[in-house]
């Protein structure tokens, strides 16, 4: 047991949202707060949310949030007493946690060796294996591993078989392998992502069940003996192994598998001497039957669940347990009501294959409050105005609803998606509405292969279909019109006689014409194309009237693009230029980068023979890898990034000519 030590200032180890969800209880228990930041993240939300800051200089996470040294002279400096790590970045570093100890500091999370047993997936399954819980067999792989006995351990696991990172998670790291033939590159590439992202590259392969649920359990300890779970979670929508969509309780959890699982946890807690806020991570087999995955020694990005349903404040519990205290009695016997469920939302174009966005958003709102008994909570790093860098993880808010019952909660989370007033990079909003409306999903039929049966490019088209894009853009050249202050006298063209039509094209969201006009008894008519039907139309503020039939519409227009928001459906139009530059030259054969982000491996050189599908050129962007293949046969022409590159969105990486242009 541990002398009481309350906090009286707290360092915060990390950004954006997670930071800003710390400040906000931080705030509540009157412990003041100190951020950290980035170049990058000099004006960012979680720097003007605390009550002081200091600059880590640089932009990258290696410059920054992951150097120890830097946030102990922060702590120092200012006077903190205390470090919560929040989750990514140093989180379940058992060094950082054991330097923050001797520096004399509060570390808010588990003891350091806790931690390194877990760090390390490997061992943490043997421990598992030594209290009793179940784990799935596999094979650790070490980077003598030569190509025969690769191919025995893939064969001594069992195709399909998972090569994932020892240390680190969020999906990183890991790689489904179907087929012997596939695994070595597997290998290959989750060594460098693991290596990148964590700094360890030592990888296992471990048996992959196949359509399973993924569930997890909260658990928690106290310095006085106390360990505890509070309840399950469901996370199994997910893609690329990194979750989209999770839930509190689970649909296929009852209370005899709850009481299964809840034992298991608590008794992998206990076997590493667990003290705070963790995770007992299981896959779900059809049948029932689970299997260890790992403990996440740290807050998750899904905690928010558990609080709704349980009443309980994680961050709350976290910042007591680590000042000493023991759990409070409804903490020692939780209890759950109603139903929760948290969707994503992520700066990325779903149908481009979830590519990671970045940019400045003009609007970023989504809702929150209490409606109807729905509550709908949002814990957010960003506010309207401001920029998602390249540099770090692309989420941009949680949006999280509870109800008394799954339906309503689900159903309540895609109407506040739908409405939300998002005006700037793409994001994946489309694809958590569709989601969360799917049958599939309603029913609760899920697991980890939701994405496979389901093109995740199909879900995450536009919510507004072609008939709602047209009144939308109707909308929006209306607002264009209705916005020159001579109301079309001069629209465009040197107009000395009455307003005629005047035609705005536009791209983006939808390809669309639409023409205005004003009648001289000051009424307006629209059509959509050259041969479109004519309408009688008017905007108002909140509501476009179209035919004498009324809908609430908010738009949102800035010089040369407009952000249109309906109930149904949303469009981001850009318009075209009515006189455009001259087409540049053809660069046909050329690959352009999707992305900004930075060149790890190059696999080609000028002068080689590639066939389609090969790979090229693999960038690193917001932690994950994107691999840039020939499009078709051909030969090498030119060449423009070398490993250690950093490019743009756009930028010309390689060249590939088909053979008889080479020649």
């Amino acid at each position: 047991m541990t002398t009481p030590r309350p906090i009286t200032k707290l360092l915060i180890a990390n950004r954006a949202e997670i930071a800003c969800r710390i400040i906000r209880t931080a705030r509540e228990m009157l412990i003041p707060t100190v951020a950290v930041y980035s170049d990058a993240d000099a004006g960012a939300r979680h720097v003007r949310l605390a009550d002081e800051s200091v600059r880590l200089p640089g932009n990258t996470a290696a410059d920054t949030y992951l150097r120890v040294d830097a946030l102990l002279d922060a702590a120092r400096r200012t006077g903190a007493d205390a470090v919560h790590p929040g989750y990514g970045f140093l989180s379940e570093h058992a060094e950082f946690a054991r330097e923050c100890l001797d520096a004399g500091l509060t570390f808010v999370g588990p003891p350091p060796d806790a931690i390194a047993a877990m760090g390390n997936k490997v061992e943490a399954k043997a421990r598992m294996t030594a209290a009793g819980v179940p784990v799935l067999p596999g094979v650790t792989l070490d980077d003598g591993t030569g190509d025969d006995a690769l191919d025995a351990a893939g064969e001594q696991v069992g195709y399909p078989v998972l090569v994932k990172a020892a240390f680190g998670g969020g999906g990183r790291g890991m790689r489904v392998v179907a087929e012997p033939a596939a695994l070595a590159d597997a290998v290959e590439s989750a060594r460098r992502e693991a290596a990148a992202a964590f700094g360890d590259g030592l990888v296992f392969l471990e048996r992959y069940v196949t359509n399973p649920r993924h569930i997890e359990m909260q658990v928690f300890a106290d310095t006085h003996g106390n360990t505890v779970h509070l309840f399950e979670r469901e996370c199994s929508i997910q893609r690329r192994h990194q979750k989209v969509i999770e839930e509190a309780p689970s649909v296929a959890v009852d209370e005899a598998l709850r009481a299964r699982l809840g034992d298991a946890a608590v008794a992998a807690a206990r076997a590493i001497g667990y003290v705070g806020a963790g995770t007992v991570e299981f896959v779900m087999a059809p049948n029932g039957e689970f299997f260890f995955l790992e403990v996440n020694t740290r807050l998750q990005v899904e905690h928010p669940v558990t609080e709704m349903i349980t009443g309980l404040d994680l961050v709350r519990l976290q910042l007591e347990v680590a000042g000493g205290a023991p759990l409070p009695p409804e903490a020692l016997a939780p209890e759950r009501h109603g139903h929760a469920v948290e969707a994503r939302l992520v700066a990325e174009d779903v149908p481009t294959g979830f590519l990671p966005t970045s940019g400045r958003y003009r609007a970023l709102e989504t809702g929150e409050g209490n409606v109807g008994g729905v509550q709908v909570r949002v814990d957010t790093g960003y506010e309207s105005g401001d920029s998602v860098s390249t540099f770090y993880d692309a989420l941009l808010a949680k949006v999280i609803a509870w109800a008394p019952t799954r339906d309503v909660a689900a159903s309540a989370l895609a109407h506040t998606l739908r409405r939300a007033r998002l005006h700037g990079p793409r994001t994946n909003r489309d694809l958590l509405v569709r989601t969360l409306e799917h049958p599939e999903f309603v029913a609760g039929a899920i697991d980890t292969a939701f994405y496979e049966r389901h093109d995740p490019s199909e879900l995450g088209r536009p919510l507004a279909d072609s008939e709602l894009v047209d009144r939308l853009a109707i909308a929006a050249a209306l607002a264009r019109a209705t916005s020159a202050r001579t109301a079309l006298a001069v629209p465009y063209g040197w107009r000395n006689t009455a307003p005629g039509w005047v035609t705005t094209t536009f791209t983006g969201d939808a390809d669309r014409s639409v023409s205005v006009r004003q009648a001289r008894d000051g009424t307006w008519h629209a059509r959509v194309g050259d041969d479109g039907s004519l309408h009688d139309v008017a905007l108002e503020p909140e509501r476009l009237q179209i035919d004498g039939v009324t809908m609430h519409v908010s738009v949102d227009r800035l010089v040369g693009e407009t952000w249109v928001d309906s109930e149904h459906g949303n469009a981001h139009l850009v318009d075209v230029s009515r006189f455009p530059p001259p087409e540049s030259s053809s660069d046909a054969g050329s690959l352009h980068s999707p992305l900004p982000g930075t060149v790890v491996r190059v696999d080609v050189a000028v002068g080689d023979t590639v066939h389609a599908g090969a790979p090229l050129v693999v960038l690193e962007a917001m932690k994950m890898e994107h691999t840039i293949r020939a499009p078709h046969d051909g030969v090498v022409s030119e060449l423009d990034v070398a490993v250690g590159t950093q490019v743009e969105t756009g930028a010309v990486l390689v060249v590939v000519v088909v053979v008889a242009e080479a020649g």
